[in-house]
């Protein structure tokens, strides 16, 4: 090893030896080179960590006579924070006042410009229709806002990249805003090779901060060259502007040596040598860059903390100022008050300046809240334990039966309650920590003044916990508390005001945010589990990054706030309670009701609900608390909530329809798109829906990937409420892997659409929510469709009654199984307005059960005495489960074809018919003989016919029956004949005819 480092320095030596002469020949005429002509630096490591130090000329072919290589430190050398390397000596200096150094880091907190080094990448992983990428993100980049650097505000995809290369193990920090979670923030180091090092999750997704907070996050690094990449990637699939991320200071560590001192950015300074960072100019003072001290401002001028130079106070006008509301003297009195804005920066003695308005006069001070009562002094006191006030009368014990009802609820604002506190953030970190970022008002509470528009104006109050009445104890509701309050927004720019909580100090989620004016409303947020929470409304009017305060007058007014079921929180009021029973010697004592049951009114004891009702989770006092299941729903063992077991039946022209949906009972999920946002990002929606069963259990479920991996360090109790959504119909945002280059799909937005189930009907209304059929097609099968209502009860600033969804069941034998999952095609996105999502589910498994009347019978020919009868399906088979088709059944017949069947019959009734005829013609013919015969006889000459007046009878003849008469005779003529007939058979008379041929006897 030394024979190698030996012929490695001896080439060296010869090679700068050979490059020495060439220069010195070519520079005999130049002047010597003096310490301003050239700087110094070292050359690379050698493999034993060696290396040299050279003089490189400012100007190439100036001077001559370059002072000869040394050998330098150690590759592994660094300074102490506070100093640097002079090359010329290579020994450590300290830094000179007005700059500051880390010794073997480097810090970057300037950012008027990008610094050198780093350079802004914007990126689009979607290719364009035709296989070309998009230009679309041209003009995206990390912004520098002075004091910070900004990430791009729209969907496309920047990353800040910067190389160093570390001859030690090293870190990187930075701190950072991240306040909103449609945009992807993410960390990571490459090697030379352009190969990502290992990171764990929580290393590399970065974790949401508070608005108006700062937060830090540092990576190892290991030696050698690393590439640090922040990219983000914003979502804008509901057209919302995101919220930038933003980096302030960026500090690594582990460079091998810093050779100079960095100065002072203008606005700082640092006042004694050996610093290892500078100080922000105090207000009303301003420095220039490497400034070892502050200027103070002349009367005339002022300037913020950290400002490089002052400017000229305006004159005083409205915005300057604000009122107040003092608190109550000994007499119960207040009064409206007027100050300054701090800092003031106005000038008051100057024309056109207003004035401080005065002091307004002394009024009656507002009533306490309630559950406080009122002294002697003037000042609200919570009611001790057990007792109850409106805030206008002395604290009173509940009566017996009752137990106090214990929250929150301020609608007074003389003072600001102990539990609540108001502060101010700013993003460029110009310190308004010492103003009140909300200001009491006596009937309300508004945002204060601030120090800019784009300050966060915060309001926190703090909740240690909820605990439910004790007739409430036993019920298995996810109801523990609810907070409403009631406010109003007036804006002429672009304010926001946010409502975020902290789960047991553990992260900060946006509940709910407003943008611009809005009128006065309420909110509610119903708290699902029993934690220490902090509510906090945060107010920016403006979130542009300025320094001056333009809208002023964009206030938002806070009206009302109240907390329920507070652990440890006052009474207004006091409510019933169950009571044991008589015999118990704690007769008087509250006790929990069981899980489903009410308080009698009558007798203050613990009843079960009716079946099929259910507990509404903050009233359980009398039958009607019990409140009725939808159509086509039950309510489970507990009466906490009411679902769907599976099963329906309807009735409709005398049938009655059973629908079986158990097997439509798993967890479905539905991907709608891709669609694009207006830049081309690709994003998906994705449902999951459980539609019925599970006792009633939420089992569909939407989790936030990149929420989840940032949050892995925050425990179990606070994931639940930021990362995951339980609910029968839930709904993601989904990223593809293949969208924008991660490496995973990336899920957020999860918002739960049905929380509550109302019922299932064959009608299109329920609960003020339509089904709206026309959005799909007609159903053509003639079996009704079934459509399941559901609603989600949390409000959000467009749907004042929260979300709902309608879920069609279709009965569709040509989709087996599971079935398939569509939303309207006038709706692509499943919802035509937000609110009400609609669904439709074709399933052959939505078919009602079969029935007699779903089939027919076929009756076979008759074989060998036998003739079998089958059963068959009516066609389409619209039918699934239930009847099964009866077997087939034979029964004794005679084997007789058809064809002799007919040809018999139809001989034998020819046969009848030609006897008939025959019969008929022979009688027909006897009757014109006699008749014939009877006109011979009277004839008056033989051989001789009668004339036609001749033919009438002889006088005392009767008529025979069989006579043709001109008119039909009655009935009662018949039978008068016929008798005159048999009276006269004894006696009747022969008579001869005369005939030339031959002579008869006819017998009358």
């Amino acid at each position: 090893m030394r024979e190698e480092s030996l012929g490695f320095c001896f080439l060296n030596c010869f090679l700068f030896i050979i490059s020495a002469r060439q220069w010195v020949s070519a520079s005999r005429n130049l002047r010597p080179c003096n310490e301003t002509d050239y700087y110094y630096e070292y050359t690379e490591c050698d493999s034993v960590g060696s290396r040299w130090r050279v003089a490189i000329p400012h100007i190439l072919g100036t001077c001559s006579a370059l002072p000869t290589p040394t050998r330098g430190t150690d590759c592994s050398f660094s300074c102490a924070v506070g100093e640097f390397l002079e090359m010329s000596a290579q020994q450590c200096t300290p830094c000179a006042a007005g700059s500051y150094s880390l010794g073997s880091g480097v810090r970057f907190d300037q950012w008027d410009t990008i610094p050198a080094g780093f350079t802004s990448l914007a990126t689009y992983m979607d290719p364009g229709p035709s296989g070309e990428e998009s230009q679309a993100c041209n003009s995206s980049s990390w912004t520098p806002q002075g004091v910070y650097l900004e990430s791009s505000r729209d969907e496309c995809t920047v990353s800040l990249v910067y190389a160093v290369h570390l001859e030690q193990q090293g870190s990187v920090s930075f701190s950072y805003q991240y306040p909103d979670n449609n945009i992807f923030f993410e960390f990571y180091v490459q090697n030379e090779q352009c190969q990502e090092m290992a990171q764990t999750d929580d290393q590399k997704w970065i974790k949401l901060t508070t608005n108006g907070e700062w937060d830090t996050h540092t990576v190892n690094l290991k030696s050698g060259t690393n590439i640090l990449y922040w990219r983000t990637t914003g979502i804008l699939v509901g057209g919302k502007m995101v919220k930038p991320v933003l980096l302030r200071n960026i500090q690594i560590e582990g460079v091998a040596y810093t050779s100079e001192c960095f100065p002072c950015r203008p606005g700082w300074f640092s006042s004694s040598p050996g610093s290892s960072s500078c100080q922000p100019c105090p207000r009303n003072t301003s420095s220039n860059k490497g400034a070892a001290s502050c200027t103070s401002c002349p009367d005339t001028q002022y300037s913020h903390e950290g400002w490089s130079q002052c400017k000229e106070r305006p004159p005083c006008s409205e915005k300057d100022y604000f009122q107040i509301h003092t608190a109550c003297d000994s007499e119960g009195k207040t009064q409206v008050m007027y100050r300054w804005v701090e800092p003031r920066i106005c000038e008051e003695n100057v024309t056109g300046a207003v004035a401080l308005p005065p002091t307004g006069e002394r009024e009656a001070c507002p009533p306490c809240n309630p559950g406080y009562y009122n002294t002697n002094d003037s000042t609200c006191f919570p009611c001790p334990p057990g007792t109850h006030s409106d805030g206008t009368s002395v604290c009173e014990e509940c009566p017996a039966g009752t137990e106090p009802v214990l929250g929150y609820e301020y609608k007074w604002w003389n003072v600001l309650p102990s539990n609540m506190k108001t502060s101010c953030f700013n993003v460029g970190n110009s310190k308004c920590d010492d103003m009140n970022g909300w200001e009491v008002a006596g009937d309300h509470i508004r945002s204060g003044a601030g120090g800019s528009d784009n300050d966060y104006l915060i309001l926190n109050l703090h909740v240690p916990g909820f605990k439910l009445p004790t007739s409430l104890a036993g019920m298995t509701g996810t109801e523990f508390g609810r907070i409403t309050f009631v406010f109003e927004t007036m804006c002429s720019a672009d304010c926001e005001l946010y409502f975020m909580m902290d789960v047991n100090r553990k992260s900060t989620t946006v509940v709910e945010s407003w943008e611009g004016s809005k009128e006065r409303q309420s909110y509610t947020h119903i708290m699902t589990r029993n934690a220490s929470v902090s509510y906090t409304w945060a107010f920016q009017r403006t979130n542009q990054a300025q320094d001056v305060r333009r809208y002023i007058s964009d206030v938002v007014i806070l009206y009302s706030v109240s907390v329920t079921n507070v652990q440890d929180g006052v009474a207004s009021a006091c409510r019933a309670c169950a009571l044991l029973s008589q015999s118990s010697q704690r007769s008087g004592s509250c006790i929990p009701c069981p899980a489903g049951f009410y308080i009698d009114r009558d007798t203050n004891r613990c009843q079960e609900c009716p079946p099929n009702t259910y507990l509404s989770g903050h009233h359980t006092y009398g039958e009607d608390a019990c409140l009725p299941c939808g159509p086509g729903s039950k309510s489970n063992k507990e009466h906490s909530r009411c679902y769907s077991d599976c099963s329906f039946s309807h009735t409709e022209h005398n049938r009655t329809l059973t629908f079986d949906l158990s097997s439509l009972s798993p967890v479905a999920s539905l991907t709608i798109g891709p669609s694009f946002t207006s830049k081309g990002t690709k994003y998906l929606h994705v449902f999951n829906v459980s539609l019925c069963g599970h006792q009633g259990k939420m089992a569909a479920v939407c989790t936030d990937n990149v929420t989840d991996l940032a949050n892995k360090d925050m425990g179990s109790d606070s994931t639940q409420f930021v990362n995951s959504v339980d609910s029968f119909i839930c709904q993601s945002t989904i990223i593809p892997a293949d969208g924008r280059g991660f490496r995973m799909a990336l899920a957020s937005q999860s918002i739960s659409l049905a929380d509550t189930f109302l019922g299932a009907t064959v009608d299109s209304d329920l609960d003020g929510i339509n089904a709206r059929p026309e959005l799909f097609s007609d159903n053509s099968k003639g079996i009704p469709d079934i459509n399941f209502f559901y609603r989600s009860t949390q409000a959000t600033g467009s749907c004042e009654r929260g979300r709902s969804a309608v879920m069609t069941i279709r009965c569709n034998p040509e989709k087996m199984d599971h079935g398939q999952l569509t939303v309207p095609s006038a709706c692509p996105a499943g919802t035509c307005d937000g609110c009400t999502f609609h669904f439709l589910w074709e399933s052959g498994s939505a078919c009602p059960h079969c029935t007699q009347d779903d089939y027919h019978q076929i009756e076979g020919a008759c074989k060998g005495g036998v003739q079998v009868t089958l059963s068959v399906w009516n066609e389409p088979k619209l039918c699934t489960k239930g009847m099964s088709l009866p077997a087939k059944s034979s029964a004794p017949c005679e084997a007789i074809a058809l064809w002799l069947k007919v040809g018999v019959g139809g001989g034998a009734f020819l046969a009848v018919l030609l006897v008939s005829l025959t019969f008929y013609f022979w009688k027909k013919n006897k009757r014109l003989e006699y008749k014939y015969s009877r006109l011979v006889m009277s004839a008056n000459k033989e051989c001789e016919l009668p004339v036609a007046d001749s033919c009438a009878l002889a006088e005392g003849e009767e008529p025979e029956d069989d006579v043709v008469y001109s008119h039909k005779p009655s009935l009662l003529g018949k039978l008068r004949a016929i008798a005159n007939k048999q009276r006269e058979g004894d006696s009747s008379e022969s008579v001869q005819l005369k005939s030339s041929q031959s002579e008869r006897w006819v017998w009358g």
